[in-house]
């Protein structure tokens, strides 16, 4: 019998959607600590309630697949997820947070205007651009835009999940939908927990929804 989405129709007559979640919230975050090396910090509680808050919205959708960052909260705001829909979650190595180098480990207001500079800089399209010790825009891109043609490729129909992190969603999601640029995605920072949904069209993506706004 085939599986239906929450409208009713046949999920083999929709096309493939991806569902990007940024991780629930950490003690780093908490505490405006910079922290992207794997594993990373745990979710808080607050941060577990935001994954199980979120496993319940997509519970009628019509998951597929879930898959994470191998970051210790990528993996914990996955988990909720996949057992509501019977799956186990699938690690994917290029889709973890953006290496920031020197920054790394830092809370100052200094640190985070450091931060964004650089995140302008790749929105603005200076790709080469990156930290000390961190890496430059195109080689986030070119880590986690494999991991996500690996999931196109697996799953034709249905909603896959990424439970993955803000910067580099934001990133890629400019790299892959044909209707976001990079003065949409700059100043639309993504929260604990939020969501960007895409869809397959094609040989590119278009984005239907980013966190609470509609775009289709």
């Amino acid at each position: 019998m085939p599986v239906a989405n929450p409208d009713g129709d046949d999920i083999t007559t929709v096309p493939l959607r991806l569902v990007l979640v940024r991780h629930g919230q950490t003690t780093a975050n908490a505490e405006a600590i910079l922290d992207t090396r794997p594993p990373g910090q745990p979710l808080t509680e607050e941060g577990h309630r935001q994954a199980a808050e979120l496993a319940q919205r997509l519970a009628g959708e019509p998951v597929v697949a879930v898959y994470a960052s191998r970051a210790l909260r990528a993996q914990q705001t996955a988990r909720p997820i996949a057992a509501r829909h019977g799956l186990a979650t699938v690690t994917l190595d290029g889709v973890h947070e953006v290496f920031i180098g020197d920054l790394e480990g830092r809370q100052t207001p200094e640190a985070h205007s450091s931060l964004h500079a650089l995140y302008h800089a790749w929105y603005s399209g200076d790709l080469e651009a990156g930290r000390p010790g961190g890496e430059s825009g195109k080689q986030v891109l070119d880590r986690y835009l494999a991991d996500v043609a690996a999931i196109r490729s697996a799953h034709r129909h249905g909603t896959a999940v990424l439970v993955s992190h803000g910067a580099a969603i934001r990133l890629a999601v400019v790299a892959l939908a044909t209707n976001i640029d990079g003065a949409f995605a700059e100043p639309r920072y993504l929260a604990n927990a939020a969501t960007v949904l895409l869809e397959a069209h094609a040989t590119s993506w278009r984005c239907l929804r980013w966190d609470q706004i509609d775009l289709d």
